[in-house]
């Protein structure tokens, strides 16, 4: 059987913001050039398998502004997740599975027994 675990509004939304912000920063390093500083493109088949990447025009100074400010909130949410006072009420078998629920407690609502 599951465990279930009453995890706090609190603690629910910091691991909520941190999903958000998570996507949000992987959509914004997908759109962005695949080096920070200009660089020549280049072709190398002489790997496993051919690497080609064309020319980098490198970040702005307002786009490297924007994934440091998301890097840095990402840091803060997470800390906030794992350092929550929750996870002092948990025995120490159950944090793995807790945490895996936790992770996931966005995806389904909540059920209060009557």
């Amino acid at each position: 059987m599951a465990a279930t675990y009453d995890f706090p509004s609190d603690l629910l939304a910091g691991q909520e913001d941190l999903h958000q912000v998570r996507a949000e920063l992987l959509a914004l390093l997908k759109r962005l050039p695949w080096s920070v500083e200009p660089l020549d493109g280049f072709s190398d088949d002489r790997g496993w398998r051919q690497v080609e990447r064309p020319a980098s025009p490198g970040w702005t100074a307002d786009e490297q502004a924007e994934v440091e400010k998301l890097r840095q909130r990402e840091r803060e949410l997470a800390v906030f997740v794992t350092c929550h006072r929750f996870w002092a009420e948990v025995a120490p078998p159950d944090t793995v599975d807790a945490r895996a629920n936790l992770k996931h407690a966005h995806g389904s609502p909540t059920t209060n027994p009557s």
